[in-house]
C-alpha cells in the first residue's frame, strides 16, 4: 500500500495558511483509512495529534542534517512512499533558497518515491521589488525546475499557477490539476454566541455588520483607510469587524482618520477557530478587496463562503474567469476602490439581496470547494482543471 507523506515547512500549533491546509489535508486523508505522515519543522509546544496521522517533527530549519535525518526515518516507513509537498518556496529556510531542498526531492524521486507538488506560491515575481528580490525570483525558477523534473502531479491551488509552472517543465508531460484550497475555519453551532456577540457588537444599533477577514498586508491597509471612513459616512448604523491577527493595529494606525467613528470598529485579534467562526456568523456581509483579484486560494474567501456570507469582492488577473458569472459573490475590478464602497453601501442596505446571495454562497462552496472534494480528488488521482 502507497502511504502519504505530507512535507510541509508549516503545522500546526504554528499557525498559517498552509499549516491550516497541511493539518485539514492530513486530517482528511487519515479519516478516509489512508496511512499518513508528516514532516514538519519542530512546532512550539508539541504536534496536533490526529487519530491516523503520524507526524515527524524533523524539518527544523531544512539544513543538511536535518534532511539526513528525515531520510533515515522517512526510509524506515513501510511501502511505496508518495510524497506530497505544500509547495511555498519561503517555507523551507535560506531565505527560500534552499535549492538542495529540492536536490533532495529530486533524489527521492529519482530513487522510487512518488513527488507530487501543491503549490500554494510558485516563486516571487521579477520587477517588483529590489535587485535582490529579482536574484530570489530567479532562484526560486531554479528551484521550482528542479521540482518538475521528477514530479509525478502537480495540484495547483488557482489555474493560473499552471500556466507559469508550465515554461519551467521544459517540455516534460506533467499533468497541471487546479485543487481548490477549502475554508479552515470550521463552521461551528454555538447555541445563542452569536446573537450575543451580534447584540455586544450593535450596542443598541440596527446595524448591519460588515466584516473583513485577512493578515493586513500594507496593500489591504491602504485600502482600508480609504473605505472605511467612506462607509461609516455613508451609512450612520453601520458596524464593522476586521477579523484575523492584527486587525486592532489596523484600528489603532486609523484612529486619527476615523476620529469618532473609531468605536464602531472592532477588532476582536487573534481567535480560536471556534471563536473565528462565531465572528463570521455575527456578520451580515464581508468585503473582501484583494489586490490581484478573488481567487480560490484564497483561504479568507472560502471561510465567508463556507458560512454563507453576502461577499463584495475583486476582480483581476489571477480570478478564475467563473467568478464573473457566479451568484455567490458581487465583484467590482480590482483596484476600483470607489466601486468597492458603493457595492458595499448597497448591499448592506439590501436585506433581501443579502439573504439570496447567502445561500447562493454556501450553496457554491459545498458543491465546488470543501474538504471533502479536495479528499476525493486525491484520493482518485483526479484533475479539476488541466
Amino acid at each position: 500500500m502507497t502511504a502519504w507523506h505530507v512535507i510541509t515547512g508549516e503545522y500546526p500549533p504554528a499557525p498559517g495558511g498552509v499549516s491550516d491546509y497541511s493539518h485539514a489535508v492530513a486530517a482528511g486523508l487519515a479519516a478516509a483509512g489512508e496511512h499518513v505522515h508528516v514532516w514538519c519543522p519542530s512546532p512550539l509546544g508539541g504536534a496536533v495529534d490526529v487519530p491516523g496521522v503520524e507526524v515527524h517533527p524533523l524539518g527544523g530549519s531544512w539544513s543538511r542534517l536535518d534532511l539526513d535525518r528525515i531520510d533515515a526515518e522517512m526510509n524506515r516507513t513501510p511501502g511505496k512512499r508518495r510524497l506530497f509537498v505544500q509547495w511555498v518556496p519561503h517555507a523551507y529556510g535560506r531565505r527560500s533558497l534552499n535549492v538542495a531542498f529540492c536536490r533532495w526531492l529530486r533524489r527521492r524521486a529519482r530513487t522510487g518515491d512518488i513527488l507530487d507538488l501543491m503549490v500554494h506560491e510558485p516563486y516571487l515575481p521579477f520587477r517588483e521589488g529590489s535587485l535582490r528580490q529579482d536574484a530570489a525570483a530567479a532562484v526560486h525558477r531554479v528551484m521550482i525546475a528542479l521540482l518538475l523534473s521528477h514530479a509525478r502531479r502537480v495540484w495547483v491551488a488557482i489555474p493560473a499557477w499552471a500556466d507559469r509552472l508550465r515554461p519551467w517543465a521544459f517540455g516534460r508531460d506533467i499533468q497541471f490539476c487546479w485543487l481548490p484550497v477549502p475554508s479552515n475555519i470550521p463552521v461551528t453551532e454555538l447555541n445563542g454566541a452569536v446573537a450575543r456577540l451580534k447584540s455586544s457588537v450593535l450596542s443598541g444599533a440596527d446595524g448591519p455588520i460588515v466584516g473583513h477577514f485577512s493578515t493586513y498586508s500594507r496593500r489591504v491597509r491602504r485600502d482600508l483607510a480609504t473605505l472605511l471612513p467612506r462607509l461609516l459616512s455613508d451609512l450612520p448604523e453601520l458596524q464593522v469587524q476586521l477579523l484575523g491577527r492584527g486587525g486592532e493595529q489596523v484600528v489603532e494606525d486609523l484612529r486619527p482618520i476615523l476620529g469618532g467613528d473609531v468605536c464602531r470598529v472592532h477588532a476582536p485579534g487573534a481567535l480560536d477557530p471556534g471563536a473565528l467562526s462565531c465572528h463570521l456568523q455575527a456578520c451580515d456581509l464581508m468585503m473582501q478587496p484583494y489586490p490581484d483579484g478573488v481567487s480560490t486560494r484564497r483561504g479568507t474567501l472560502m471561510a465567508a463562503l463556507a458560512h454563507g456570507l453576502p461577499v463584495v469582492t475583486t476582480i483581476g488577473p489571477l480570478s478564475e474567469s467563473f467568478w464573473l458569472v457566479s451568484n455567490g459573490i458581487v465583484s467590482v475590478p480590482a483596484g476600483d476602490l470607489p466601486a468597492m464602497a458603493l457595492a458595499v453601501s448597497g448591499l448592506a442596505r439590501q436585506p433581501e439581496r443579502r439573504r439570496c446571495l447567502a445561500a447562493a454562497a454556501r450553496a457554491t462552496y459545498e458543491s465546488q470547494f470543501s474538504l471533502p472534494h479536495v479528499i476525493n480528488a486525491l484520493r482518485a488521482d483526479s484533475c479539476r482543471v488541466n
